[in-house]
């Protein structure tokens, strides 16, 4: 079973023509996807303060601040929002003052007059087949799109912030297992190394203590280089000064953010509608259609109503006239007979532009599903995964405590102990890496569910940062 949708409730404005054009859009009825249990029900508002990490916050706040996508949304908001206005100021009256002074004879022999006049002149266009008011409702609707677009860069820069906040922390706790790991394997070799220059080792297994030790340090090595790696981008994305950084990053070392898990609503439609990449998409299909309206507009008749209003004076040494002088016309009616086919065509490109929107818009709702149904079949995988990957953590620990026991009592060799270290670092590992990987599939699901965003934010809060920034 599906469900049709047209435009969400974003597109309650489109015609009906309009409507019949994405009514082939369509919805499961439900998710395929297994939905993760016990989500919050605080939804997605808030969610980053829901982490405990008021570092992690900070971060978000810093990078949206001053990121350029950020940024350049706001400046689409601001430049949407004055067309707007223009638009909207098309059907209302235009008023205009004029003054005028004039010197000379009209006819020969006449005296010489000088005339002098000041107007309140004024023009209407009356919107009799709706052509302005579309223009208007487009303006309007790719204004709303553009604060879509606004709240969409924050959650995408919200969200890349989290994800390498998150690879730092399990990169800081590998790297604290990579040198616990480094520094056993050196005083192995350091055991063996004197153990062989008594008799009691073998030259082999010495070389074989060194090689590990060796080993060892190009481990720690590596993963000293991700993780500096990692603060560089977070610089990059923050601004803040690289000291400055590492010492708040100092504070909560190694330690991993734990996020709320979140409640997931099993109607697709429901879920898709948070999402303001999928509303701006919409708002473009909406302003489309008024396009189209008021392309089809021009190529009706115009009434456009004119009148004037002012003082006038005439001075000639013969006399002086004053008063008040007044206008009401003309009436103009404007009829189009040829103009070469560029109406026409104008209705074309409109409507071809809508057609664009309309693939766009289904493009980028198949693309919402898609990211929202891979989301939860991760987050699903990745949980099983990281409770397997627990256990034989915590089972090759012990193994690996029992072959040190047995290999300084003499019952296990140097590689049965080799053996097992790499076991247990290898499950450590990749016990942190499913942390990591569950923790950015939440973030990955936060963001393919919108971002936790309000369609009543105040969008002027982003000025008023940049201000005070």
């Amino acid at each position: 079973m599906a469900v049709s949708i047209a435009c969400l409730s974003a597109c309650a404005h489109l015609d009906g023509t309009a409507a019949q054009r994405v009514s082939s859009t369509e919805l499961p009825a439900a998710w395929f996807a297994p939905l993760p249990h016990h989500g919050g029900l605080t939804g997605l508002t808030n969610w980053w303060a829901q982490f405990d990490d008021p570092l992690l916050a900070r971060l978000i706040n810093a990078a949206e601040r001053v990121s350029p996508s950020v940024a350049a949304a706001w400046s689409r908001i601001e430049r949407s929002r004055a067309t707007y206005v223009a638009a909207g100021a098309t059907a209302l009256p235009d008023l205009r003052l004029a003054s005028n002074v004039v010197r000379g004879r009209e006819r020969p022999g006449q005296a010489i007059a000088n005339a002098s006049s000041a107007s309140l002149e004024a023009s209407w266009e009356l919107d009799l087949f709706g052509g302005l008011a579309a223009g208007a409702r487009a303006a309007e609707a790719r204004l709303n799109s553009a604060r879509s677009g606004w709240h969409d860069a924050r959650v995408s820069v919200a969200a890349e912030v989290a994800t390498r906040y998150v690879e730092l922390r399990a990169c800081e706790q590998q790297l604290d297992l990579a040198i616990a790991d480094g520094n056993s394997r050196a005083a192995t070799a350091q055991l063996t190394e004197t153990s062989m220059r008594s008799g009691l080792e073998a030259v082999a297994n010495a070389e074989l203590a060194r090689a590990s030790a060796a080993q060892g340090r190009v481990s720690v090595s590596q993963q000293q280089t991700l993780c500096e790696l990692t603060i560089k981008s977070l610089v990059e994305l923050t601004d803040v000064g690289e000291t400055e950084l590492r010492s708040q990053l100092a504070e909560r070392r190694a330690i991993l953010p734990r996020p709320t898990e979140i409640a997931v609503p099993s109607v697709p439609a429901e879920t898709l509608a948070q999402r303001p990449d999928l509303i701006s998409a919409a708002q473009e299909l909406v302003s489309a259609s008024a396009d189209v309206a008021q392309a089809q507009a021009q190529r009706y008749p115009r009434v456009v109503l004119s009148g004037n209003i002012g003082p006038a004076r005439i001075e000639s040494t013969m006399t002086n006239t004053s008063g008040t002088v007044w206008q009401l016309g003309p009436l103009s009616l404007i009829l189009p007979v040829f103009d070469g086919g560029t109406r026409r065509a104008n209705i074309r490109a409109a409507e071809a532009r809508y057609d664009e929107a309309a693939v766009a818009y289904r493009a980028r709702l198949r693309l919402a599903v898609r990211e929202i149904e891979q989301a939860l079949v991760s987050l699903q995988g990745v949980g099983e995964r990281t409770a397997d990957a627990g256990r034989a953590a915590q089972g090759f620990r012990a193994a690996l405590q029992a072959t040190e026991a047995r290999q300084r009592a003499g019952m296990a060799s140097l590689f049965d102990l080799e053996s097992a270290r790499r076991s247990a670092l290898q499950a450590q590992t990749t016990l942190v890496d499913l942390e990591r990987e569950r923790i950015s599939t939440w973030i990955s699901l936060y963001r393919a569910l919108g971002g936790g965003w309000r369609s009543d934010e105040r969008s002027e809060s982003f000025q008023t940062s940049q201000v005070g920034s």
